[in-house]
């Protein structure tokens, strides 16, 4: 494995400054029942409305969040919009990776300057509550980084919304943050977009695996992990390796019809409490053989779990110099077998779970097997 520790670039130091995640939009195609799924299964709890109630005549929007993890489900009302285009092409999916800031205009400068094409102007939206200020550039397929500077804005989320308040409101799930946003691109499209992050937004390159460390006898993918200065924003990109068949980066990339957000790390303080609770709620996880467990602390070590629980509910475990991670992957949430979750807790590892891919990889090719596209 080609391992690089990068020193962490100083607030003072850093051309683009980010305070941590603001929000993820996705296109769907029925923005009602997509909150709904995920207040249900998930845990999210309702936050913000915009809607033909609200004057917007031409998409809804709504807006669920848990913890700090904030997600908006887009729909269009008329034909023929871009939003309905994107949703056509590529399914239900991420458009938008939004990241707080406090000056959207420099951010837009900062990036657009360095190479980073313009997706969005620098704009300010308002309402009764306050104002806000929004840019954007584009990145990998049709996604986009909106830069959001929202000090001057008291509203629930931002102008436009108003709060929503609906009698459905299911518990939380334990889930507190999004840890990081994995991305698929194309053949040899991985280091352009490692590139692109560290000359356009600064960041630099934390961890790189290469096809030994991801693959088994069928397929393989290479990655790299990109963050920023005060490791608040993590970016691993993915991209295919030849093998005997088809990995799932290529399964991806086939259906979503180009490069995009392939999965989401969701972070927890209790990863038994929170995947009991999904499990109950009809959340789907990959399955993982009974043999995985049978040495487990022989390769990490004393935890703090009882291994009879991580086994019954199929939780991997690894370990870095710093600590030890517990994590679990979902089944593809869509119809379309794109995006899925990793439900993640760190005890003070920092990596990615190295000594789970091979495990992890056999799992999703398990699945691909079923559904004939491995």
């Amino acid at each position: 494995m080609d391992t690089k520790e990068n020193e962490v670039m100083t607030e003072t130091e850093d051309f683009l400054p980010l305070k941590g995640f603001d929000h993820l939009e996705f296109y769907v195609g029925n923005a009602k029942q997509a909150a709904y799924y995920y207040m249900s299964a998930f845990g999210f709890q309702p936050l913000a409305y915009k809607g033909l109630e609200t004057g917007s005549k031409e998409q809804t929007s709504y807006v669920v969040r848990q913890g700090e993890a904030t997600f908006v489900f887009t729909t269009p009302l008329v034909p023929d919009s871009d939003i309905g285009k994107h949703i056509n092409l590529h399914g239900d999916g991420v458009k938008v990776i939004a990241i707080e800031v406090d000056d959207a205009e420099s951010a837009h400068k900062e990036t657009t300057q360095r190479g980073g094409k313009s997706y969005l102007e620098p704009t300010i939206i308002e309402d009764d509550s306050g104002s806000a200020k929004l840019s954007g550039i584009h990145i990998y397929g049709d996604t986009v980084h909106i830069f959001v500077e929202k000090n001057e804005y008291n509203g629930p989320f931002l102008p436009g919304f108003q709060k929503w308040e609906p009698a459905y409101q299911p518990a939380e799930t334990g889930i507190i943050i999004v840890d990081h946003i994995v991305g698929n691109v194309d053949w040899g499209q991985m280091n352009t977009w490692v590139d692109f992050y560290a000359k356009v937004m600064g960041f630099t390159n934390l961890i790189s695996f290469d096809d030994k460390d991801i693959s088994t006898e069928y397929s393989a993918l290479m990655s790299k992990v990109m963050q920023n200065g005060n490791e608040r924003i993590k970016f691993p990109i993915n991209e295919p390796a030849e093998g005997k068949k088809k990995s799932q980066i290529e399964e991806y990339i086939n259906f979503y019809k180009g490069p995009g957000v392939q999965h989401i790390a969701m972070a927890t303080k209790d990863i038994i409490k929170t995947v009991t609770e999904l499990t109950k709620r009809g959340v789907d996880f990959l399955y993982v053989p009974d043999d995985y467990y049978d040495s487990i602390l022989d390769r990490v070590g004393e935890i703090d779990e009882e291994v009879k629980t991580l086994r019954k509910l199929g939780i991997l475990v690894d370990r870095d110099d710093e600590g030890y991670l517990l994590q679990i992957f979902t089944k593809p949430v869509e119809d379309r077998p794109t995006v899925f979750y990793e439900i993640i807790q760190r005890k003070g590892a920092r990596s990615f779970g190295k000594g789970n891919f091979k495990a992890l990889f056999e799992a999703i090719e398990r699945e691909q097997d079923k559904r004939g596209t491995l």
